[in-house]
């Protein structure tokens, strides 16, 4: 080749040269050392990139001899590294705890938060209220935006009621579905309590349906995903025991009238004062007592190259403050996880067992101490009816008046047992002929045996009227079965990381139970109750984060239901959400006071099957109850009930669903804002049938209701400096409800919220374009002063005629507002933390006031023996002669904020050990404008609820 052509050449292929590519290849760990399955491997400024294997080995292509490469993992910090002529580069990533903190449940699955679509929350256990908690839902009362958490009453071992957004079903069951380590719990026997709360390491909220609808069938009222705590691999052996002890009293007693005030009473009213006692005897006092709680938690945890254990033992003791009523509970958790296969394969195997003792005291004390007559002894003189004084006639103890309170307390004894075991384990096998590819399969029984008895003292006032004994046993099963596929895949020349679900599930229900009581003082075996359920559901999802800019999200679901008929026993259910990460912007990035936003957007549909009633749809005769049974000359036979049948679906909500999440100042201040419109259509009621049959009524598809609201929180860091921190979180929720059609009852109104006072009697009214909550009351008329008038109503309709056809829909008990505020502040070794919680907008009807507080009521005329009863101090403001149950006047403002939880602790560091001390107060103050004795009354009918309580709580832990 002559000298020119080869300096031709030269110059040609010199440009090649400069730019060379070369194949770059190698392998990335994770920081404990095993194989880092899909990091992302790439040359920075381009799109040219890979994702590792399961051995966490890459090949990269097209490498120019200049470049830089780009290591990321999620959960890890992102390393770059200049080629300078490498073939082979090798890293071990550092963890990112900051990044860490980022990943988040969904359903089936998790994510990164920042590519989280739809409306979701998760509170970690840093974040949970203090103090002896008993329920788990306690842990986040007041926490979350959307989510109400209503204690049910002060009854030991009583959870809380717990409502993402409001409730969309009428019929069927309100209650979230709660997941639990991945196994979906069984809605109609849903409890809380035999998980101990220092197990949990968190909640995730699901809200909206673009969410849940993967869950389909059960996924109407929201998902809440609960996380137990797991030891980690190649961690140190942990020992950790507290103690905690609470004294607790009952916040307030109804406001009645004392002794004093009784006999001026009678006197004024120009009544023989020879029928009163000579006592001056406080009832609600004698009934109450200081409760007291103790609790203990010991765990152990170790973790190894490819094993890790947790096991966890929890005892709880509690004496209630109403007189022998009492919980007890002890639990044994251990939580296994092993690695095989050079961690392809993960078994991880939880265990949560539970044994439960609650002793029920006979809660007719609580309204037996409003009315009872406080000049009455407490005791009388014969040592009948157990020394207790009762009212009697000629024939024993007078049967329309009411019972000793303490006689009530202490002539019974009633218990119930109860045992749980609830086991899982989920096996998650990364398939090597795929990269990105993971199969998980769960398998879990949730199973709760139960035994129960009640006896009643046959000498006593109460046990003299005979009925005096029952016992009852059983056992509800819950077996799961479930897997998916998980595929994970970065589309190189779309910049789109792809995310695909495909999965099944089965779900067996079984419930038996078993019960003899007496009838005329003997005892009788009642029918065997059984009732078995199954649900079935395929569902899938796919996950798109494009250019880390735009994320689209949709899932799809198919669910059969053994309730429903072949014809309506199969339904599909999907969700669809987008998000838009302009955090990523160079609007964001440049904007000096941005550090995140992103536009959330979604739809869904989801389900309903859970009703009270597992074959509804079919003609079924029910039988009675041995005390319902008819007499035919000198047999007494116990009848068969015809239940209608109706060719029931599934009732369905469509869910809409837009948010917001900034965040400034490198999110020293964040926030969210989440606007939902929610329609529930085909409601599952149970109501009549028409005429023409033997049957009450039975399960129908009758109605529709609809709900929207606005979501928002917001928190801040107010001082973030190396020895000091304060945080403070806030949140508040605007929502409505409404019924838009009652076609199943002809568009009628459904009287509902049954009262005391009376026989049949309610307050509340389902009607078509009225808060499910609504009360139906007569309009009350006052005097010149604001005094009621006693008996005198608006005659709304003008027909000159005061009945039934007067009553309107007047407020409601379902507060327009909620809200929370909680405050972490911590300096060194010392933090202080509170928690306030509100509502506003509802109203309580005070049924303790409408059925004591007349002249009526104090001055019985249905008795042999002439009898006072006593009143809450509202009869001196009225002076009804009667009860006035309907009235208007007894429906009042029940807004209230409440300073739920306050906690003070310090941190003793040691050597060998680290000691927590810690005190707390719960439930210390009320500001509220309400009569009654609470205005947190659930469903708004306040008639003599077990009183909450107040409590102060010490505790002390160790971590060696």
């Amino acid at each position: 080749m002559n000298q020119k052509l080869q300096t031709v050449l030269l110059l040609i292929l010199l440009p090649f040269f400069a730019f060379a590519q070369s194949v770059i290849t190698g392998t990335v760990l994770e920081s404990n050392g095993l194989p880092a399955l899909g990091a992302t491997v790439s040359v920075k400024g381009t799109s040219n990139g890979t994702s590792t294997d399961f051995d966490g080995k890459y090949t990269l292509n097209n490498v120019p001899s200049d470049a830089v490469i780009v290591f990321s993992f999620i959960g890890y910090m992102t390393q770059e590294i200049p080629l300078n002529g490498q073939t082979s580069i090798n890293i071990t990533l550092a963890e990112n705890p900051s990044e860490l903190d980022t990943i988040v449940l969904i359903g089936y699955g998790s994510t990164k938060k920042a590519n989280v679509t739809a409306a979701q929350t998760t509170v970690k256990a840093e974040e949970f209220n203090k103090g002896a908690i008993t329920s788990p839902g306690q842990l986040i009362s007041g926490k979350v935006a959307g989510v109400q958490v209503t204690a049910a009453s002060g009854r030991p071992g009583d959870g809380p009621v717990i409502r993402v957004r409001p409730g969309s079903t009428l019929g069927g069951n309100q209650d979230a579905l709660y997941v639990v380590d991945g196994v979906p719990l069984d809605q109609r026997n849903a409890s809380l309590n035999t998980i101990n709360p220092a197990d949990i390491e968190s909640f995730t909220i699901l809200k909206d349906a673009s969410a849940t609808a993967i869950y389909g069938n059960r996924a109407s009222n929201g998902v809440v995903l609960i996380t137990t705590k797991k030891a980690k691999l190649n961690s140190d052996l942990k020992i950790g025991y507290d103690v905690q002890f609470a004294v607790n009293q009952v916040q307030d007693y109804a406001h009645v009238l004392n002794a004093d005030e009784f006999r001026q009473l009678v006197v004024d009213q120009g009544r023989d004062p020879a029928v009163l006692g000579d006592a001056n005897t406080d009832w609600q006092n004698e009934i109450y007592q200081n409760g007291t709680r103790a609790i203990h938690n010991l765990t152990v945890e170790k973790g190894y190259e490819a094993t890790s254990i947790r096991a966890s033992l929890g005892y709880t003791n509690e004496n209630g403050t109403l007189l022998r009523s009492g919980y007890e509970r002890a639990t044994l958790g251990l939580n296994v996880r092993q690695n095989f296969l050079k961690g392809d394969l993960k078994l991880n195997f939880t265990s949560q067992l539970a044994q439960e003792e609650l002793r029920r005291a006979d809660e007719g004390a609580v309204g037996a101490a409003v009315v009872f007559d406080p000049t009455q002894s407490i005791f009388n003189n014969t040592g009948e009816f157990g020394g207790f004084f009762e009212y009697t006639n000629s024939t024993g103890p007078e049967g329309n008046a009411p019972r000793n309170p303490l006689g009530l307390l202490n002539s019974l004894d009633s218990q119930l047992d109860n045992k749980q075991a609830r086991l899982n384990l989920n096996a998650a096998y990364n398939i090597r002929q795929v990269p990105g590819l993971k199969f998980t399969g769960n398998a879990g029984i949730d199973y709760n045996e139960f035994d129960e008895y009640t006896i009643r003292d046959f000498n006593s006032g109460a046990g003299a009227r005979g009925n005096n004994r029952s016992f009852g046993e059983g056992f509800r099963r819950n077996q799961l079965l479930d897997g998916r596929f998980e595929y994970k895949r970065t589309l190189e020349s779309l910049d789109t990381d792809m995310d695909l679900t495909l999965g099944g599930s089965f779900q067996d229900f079984t419930r038996q139970s078993t019960s003899r009581s007496t009838v005329n003082n003997e005892l009788q075996e009642n029918p065997i109750a059984i009732d078995d359920s199954a649900l079935v559901t395929a569902f899938a999802r796919a996950s798109f984060d494009i250019k880390d800019l735009v994320v689209l999200s949709a899932s799809a679901s198919r669910n059969g239901s053994s309730r429903f008929s072949e014809e309506n026993r199969w339904a599909n259910f999907y969700g669809a959400s987008a998000a838009i990460k302009l955090t990523n912007t160079d609007f964001v990035q440049n904007s000096g006071f941005l550090s995140q936003l992103k536009l959330r957007g979604g739809f869904g549909q989801t389900g309903q099957q859970d009703i009270d009633a597992s074959f509804a749809y079919l003609s079924v005769f029910t039988p009675g109850q041995p005390q319902a049974a008819v007499q035919f000359g000198d047999q007494f036979v116990t009848t068969i009930r015809p239940e209608g049948s109706i060719d029931l679906k599934w009732e369905t909500t469509d869910q809409w669903n837009a948010g917001i999440d900034i965040g400034f100042f490198d999110d020293r201040i964040t926030g969210s804002v989440d606007g939902f419109y929610r329609e529930t259509k085909d409601l599952l009621l149970f109501g009549p049938l028409p005429a023409g049959g033997l049957e009450n009524g039975s399960f129908q598809n009758a109605g529709s209701t609809l709900s929207r609201g606005i979501e928002t929180s917001i928190s801040g860091k107010i001082i973030q400096t190396e020895n000091m921190n304060w945080t403070l979180s806030a949140n508040a929720t605007v929502q409505e409800i409404e019924i838009t059609d009652l076609a199943g009852a002809d568009n009628a109104p459904v009287p509902v919220g049954g009262i005391s006072g009376g026989t049949g009697n309610t307050i509340q009214e389902w009607a078509v374009g009225s808060d499910p909550t609504s009360f139906h009351v007569f309009r009350q008329v006052y005097d010149q002063d604001g005094n009621p008038l006693d008996g005198v109503y608006v005659d709304t309709n003008g027909d000159n005629i005061i009945n039934d056809a007067d009553r309107v829909r007047y407020k409601k008990a379902n507060h327009d507002v909620y809200f929370g505020l909680t405050s972490n502040f911590n300096y060194k070794n010392l933090d202080f933390s509170f928690t306030f919680r509100g509502a506003a907008g509802g109203y309580n009807y005070n049924n303790v006031d409408s059925n004591s507080a007349s002249y009526g009521s104090i001055f019985p005329t249905n008795t042999q023996t002439p009898i006072y009863v006593n009143s809450t101090v509202d009869i001196l403001n009225t002076n009804f002669s009667q009860q006035r149950l309907q009235s208007d006047y007894y429906i009042q403002k029940a807004d209230f904020i409440k300073l739920d939880n306050v906690s003070l602790g310090y941190n003793f560091p040691g050597e060998n050990v680290d000691i927590r001390a810690s005190i707390t107060g719960t439930n210390l103050l009320t500001i509220t404008d309400y009569d009654g004795t609470d205005p947190e009354v659930f469903g708004g009918i306040d008639n003599n609820l077990f009183p909450r309580n107040r409590g102060l709580i010490f505790g002390l832990g160790f971590k060696f």
